[in-house]
């Protein structure tokens, strides 16, 4: 990224952008112990996401690599599927691989998005959806989505089912860490919806 580029994303967006990136990695895989070490190292204030983050960093002091590794198998991956099955199709349709799939394909490639060469999850899983919107956000793809764009890419195939989804993740019986990652990811899911219900449509 250029220099020139750099300066078109605002620091508020920025840290948007992280926050997604940060969900989409703690969803696309088991953390490592760096990526828990970064965990503990978060700190929240007195609002619903800050209070999430802060349980959040307290869980990951405690938390030992193996234990989150078994923790995330048993959410999603299991013997045949996991706890939940963390894909917009399944959590608008009832079924994987529906027409809110197809929807996502042709936004990406109208938007240049390609799925990863060494990915073979399905493209609406939620790890890639918070991926997508943090690229978008700070310009991976093209040049940093106006606003309008995000809105319409967030209300089309986020916000109709993640705050569900991340609902469930905090209240998973397998989730320890991951009703953490749920807390956070709801608020700010939460907060991202209403701010782009008082922009200008």
């Amino acid at each position: 990224m250029t220099a020139a580029e750099d300066m078109t994303v605002v620091s508020e967006d920025r840290l948007r952008a992280d926050l997604y990136n940060f969900l989409g990695l703690m969803l696309s895989g088991p953390p490592d112990q760096l990526l828990l070490d970064q965990c503990v190292g978060l700190s929240g204030d007195d609002s619903d996401l800050g209070q999430a983050i802060g349980s959040l960093s307290r869980v990951a002091k405690v938390t030992k690599p193996q234990k989150v590794e078994s923790e995330f198998n048993a959410l999603f991956v299991g013997l045949g599927r996991g706890e939940l099955l963390p894909y917009a199709s399944y959590y608008l349709t009832g079924f994987l691989n529906e027409k809110p799939l197809a929807t996502l394909r042709s936004d990406m490639a109208m938007r240049g998005m390609t799925r990863a060469p060494n990915v073979y999850e399905p493209e609406d899983n939620i790890a890639s959806l918070m991926e997508m919107m943090g690229g978008m956000i700070v310009g991976r793809f093209n040049a940093p989505a106006k606003l309008d764009d995000q809105k319409t890419f967030f209300n089309r195939h986020i916000a109709p089912w993640a705050g569900h989804f991340f609902s469930d993740l905090e209240a998973a019986k397998n989730s320890v860490l991951y009703a953490s990652v749920g807390s956070v990811g709801r608020a700010f899911i939460e907060i991202e919806r209403e701010a782009f219900r008082m922009t200008a449509a």
